[in-house]
This record gives structure tokens, C-alpha cells and sequence, in this order.
């Protein structure tokens, strides 16, 4: 099948059916949630594996005072 031929649809989220809840009814943190199955997916394909990163307990600010 050519990529010509696939079949497109260009709409609104307001306009969206009932079919997803993927319109204006939904908040961001819905959609966030919505989408974090695929990014987990995307990052195993990527690297091999998945892990979310870790609090780096490495990172420092020293503020000096005077001087």
C-alpha cells in the first residue's frame, strides 16, 4: 500500500467522537497517563531496557558567603 493512500482524517479535539476520550474532556494529567505505556515501549526499543531515573545524589550548590 503507498503511503499516498492512507487514509487521513484532519479534525478538532472538539470535534473528536465518542470513540476515545482523548478530547477537551480529559486533563493534562489524563493524557500524560494516556500516553506513558508507549514511552516506556519507545525507551525499551531505544536502549534495551527501561528504568526511570534515579534522585542523583551527586549534584551539589555550594553558596560561599563574604569573601
Amino acid at each position: 500500500m503507498e503511503r499516498s493512500d492512507y487514509p487521513v482524517r484532519k479534525t478538532t479535539l472538539s470535534l473528536q467522537g465518542d470513540e476515545d476520550k482523548g478530547g477537551s474532556e480529559t486533563t493534562p494529567a489524563e493524557r500524560i497517563a494516556m500516553v506513558w505505556q508507549l514511552t516506556c515501549q519507545a525507551w525499551m526499543f531505544k536502549e534495551g531496557r527501561f528504568a526511570e531515573p534515579r534522585l542523583r545524589r551527586d549534584v551539589v550548590r555550594v553558596v560561599r558567603r563574604g569573601g
